[in-house]
């Protein structure tokens, strides 16, 4: 319906999903700083802002830089919410990171499954632009408001891992960047999503 609508062609469409997941993913060690400096709630709750506001403002681009912006200012609410879910299960589950993380990354993906129905539907019957600027809000606001439920546990509240030999050790981005599982990890990271 955009092709329709503005007469883009389908690839310059489609760059404004790849410039929500750079966005997305190389800004999540800025957004990971921030995590640990104002907590997961004031980090999930600008993430949700930024979601909400991406949709609306893509609801309303009618050129595609402003799709692209759009898509900037969604791979940044994204990211943070993301970054910041991930964050908090490894800090809750210190025993069960592996599990915290992918029970995490799967609602990432169940999110898009639970609403790529209702999406579609209203998009048919109501039209993209509507369909955006609602999905918007109401995508915002339940992040907004899930966000005033996060907080990171106290010292006393979680034990560091008998079980998991790197929670036993935290390292500085310094030493991080020295180590070789670092940059294997960095490589992995970087050809799956290419």
């Amino acid at each position: 319906e955009i092709q329709a609508t503005h007469g883009w062609t389908r690839a310059s469409i489609q760059t404004a999903f790849t410039v929500f997941v750079v966005v997305q993913t190389w800004l999540t060690p800025i957004e990971g700083y921030f995590i640990d400096r104002y907590g997961p709630r004031v980090i999930v709750a600008f993430g949700g802002v930024m979601t909400g506001l991406s949709w609306i403002v893509d609801s309303y681009a009618g050129s595609l830089g402003m799709l692209y912006v759009g898509s900037a200012i969604g791979g940044i609410g994204v990211g943070c919410v993301y970054a910041t879910c991930v964050n908090s299960a490894i800090k809750w589950f210190p025993d069960k990171r592996g599990l915290a993380v992918g029970l995490t990354a799967g609602g990432y993906g169940a999110g898009s499954a639970l609403t790529i129905l209702p999406i579609a539907n209203m998009i048919h019957s109501s039209g993209y632009q509507a369909t955006f600027f609602w999905f918007g809000l109401l995508q915002g606001a339940i992040i907004i408001a899930a966000a005033f439920f996060l907080r990171a546990p106290q010292k006393d509240q979680v034990k560091a891992s008998t079980k998991v030999l790197q929670s036993r050790r935290d390292y500085t981005l310094k030493e991080a960047l020295q180590t070789p599982v670092f940059w294997v990890m960095m490589v992995m990271f970087i050809c799956t999503v290419s």
